[in-house]
């Protein structure tokens, strides 16, 4: 609650004003002669003007150069009146009654403010204090944590306030303005430390770079934007307004297939490494059974003493050692099968859970890669269309204005050229229409190929590390095998009889 005052509520007029000029002026001779001549309320750089119970701010566009404006404890329902006070630096409104922010448009060079202690519920219409560093808010009625995202476009705010409002009570306050407004040093008069800033951007870390993207797309449509709008001074032509909206669309539309596109070739990889996991850990356990038999068979036949039981135990150990090649090759060879393809659907869905998860992905990848953005193509050749159709409609009223000597408007020379007859026009008109319809196709065969050639270079490199996975994995299996036979060759059956 802000202070009740016996007196009546006051509106600030001259003499109030020049009461607190001459109270607030310069002291001893420099104060005689100040008041003997009078001071002049657009030299006043400071005025104080708190507990005068003001109900209503008004009288000071007279203020011109005032830099420090001093409105405490005072009854102000209304920001207003503050409109010739472009060098404010310093402003206090804090213990006032206002409700909302709003009459500070002009007030550029504001570093300052504080709405302390008022009833504000809405953080907003501060746009123009682009050089604000200390903003005090606290003891109001904001309750919307995401309000403060509002704050992100003041690049220069170092100092913020909020205690006392209903967003102080959530238990991820701080955290989340640490994370959202990383630039600030104070919040709430406490020095925020690096630590506490660190740890807020890994919680939120998904939502800001989410909300940055935003903030791109948003600075680069501002910026096609006033680019647009310097267009349009040079050319007058509205559709081109519009072209450019479609361009930007497309843009967004390349940004959100380009993510998706990520995001699905990334599960498709980690789905082809799961199943070359799976298949090495079948290797693994068919090689690990066959090292135990390996062992025993290898002890057997050095222990046998008849020769005819030594042949017949190396026979049968060349047969498991010809069996196991053939387990590992046969797995390598459904693996080969199931990765290897023509096409980005790579493999057909098999019993392993990992090759079916993968063929999803191919096949929700084989949608999305080719994919081209031909709706905003038409609307293209839509604009165009009505573009040339007005403009075609245009061209043949200012023929017939011309012939009828009607024409008020002084025409350049080479355009005057066109206007001879009607089919002139007409055709000039027509082979402009097909050289913007040309730029239109082109730039959609450029879109479609590029996105095509992608598809396909993405495509030989997967086939090409698939061919040498697969002959890495073919060598390393017969130098195994081939370990393994040399170490049954070594045994020599006169050996084992001796």
């Amino acid at each position: 609650m802000n202070r009740l005052y016996d007196m009546e509520p006051r509106v600030m007029d001259d003499e109030m004003l020049k009461l607190a000029v001459g109270e607030q002026g310069p002291r001893e001779e420099a104060g005689q002669l100040a008041k003997q001549e009078g001071i002049l309320f657009k030299d006043v750089l400071s005025l104080q003007l708190d507990f005068q119970n003001i109900l209503r701010i008004d009288n000071l566009w007279q203020f011109e150069s005032l830099q420090k404006l001093q409105l405490d404890n005072n009854i102000i329902e209304k920001i207003e009146g503050l409109e010739n006070l472009t060098h404010l630096v310093w402003l206090d409104l804090s213990f006032n009654n206002i409700e909302a922010i709003e009459g500070l448009d002009t007030l550029v060079n504001l570093e300052d403010l504080s709405l302390f202690n008022n009833r504000i519920s809405k953080i907003d219409s501060l746009d123009a204090l682009v050089k604000l560093q200390v903003l005090s808010l606290g003891n109001n009625h904001i309750g919307n944590l995401m309000n403060v995202i509002y704050l992100r476009r003041f690049k220069a705010l170092r100092t913020l306030s909020l205690s006392g409002n209903p967003v102080a009570e959530d238990e991820d306050y701080k955290m989340f303005i640490c994370a959202y407004l990383p630039d600030l040093v104070y919040l709430d008069f406490r020095r925020l430390d690096d630590h506490m800033k660190e740890l807020a951007e890994m919680k939120h870390q998904y939502s800001i770079d989410e909300l940055k993207h935003r903030e791109n797309l948003v600075q680069a449509r501002l910026e096609d934007e006033q680019a647009r709008r310097e267009e349009l001074e040079e050319h007058k032509f509205t559709y081109k307004d519009k072209f450019v909206i479609i361009c930007l669309n497309i843009f967004e539309y390349g940004l959100k297939q380009q993510e998706k596109r990520k995001a699905e070739l990334d599960n498709f990889m980690e789905c082809v490494q799961e199943a070359i996991q799976e298949n090495q850990e079948q290797g693994k356990l068919k090689i690990a059974k066959f090292e135990e038999k390996h062992l025993l068979s290898l002890n057997a036949i050095r222990e046998e003493s008849e020769l005819s039981n030594i042949e017949a135990k190396i026979v049968q150990y060349s047969e498991d050692i010809t069996e196991l090649f053939n387990v590992l090759m046969t797995l390598e060879m459904q693996l080969m099968e199931q990765l290897e393809g023509p096409e980005v659907h790579l493999c057909p869905p098999g019993p392993n859970p990992a090759v079916r998860a993968m063929a999803a992905a191919e096949q929700r990848s084989g949608l999305s890669l080719r994919e081209s953005p031909l709706s905003e193509d038409q609307r293209c050749r839509d604009l165009e269309n009505h573009h040339h159709e007005k403009l075609l409609e245009i061209a043949i009223n200012i023929l017939e204005k011309i012939v009828k000597g009607e024409m008020d408007e002084d025409l350049p020379d080479d355009v005057r050229s066109l206007f001879v007859d009607k089919d002139t026009i007409v055709n000039a008109v027509g082979a402009s229409h097909d050289i913007h319809l040309l730029k239109i196709d082109n730039r959609e065969d450029e879109l479609v190929t590029r996105v095509n050639s992608w598809c396909t270079h993405l495509l030989d490199k997967i086939h090409k590390d698939e061919i040498m996975r697969n002959r890495k994995r073919v060598k390393e299996i017969n130098q195994y095998i081939d370990h393994v036979q040399s170490e049954l060759d070594s045994l020599e059956c006169g050996d084992l009889l001796d």
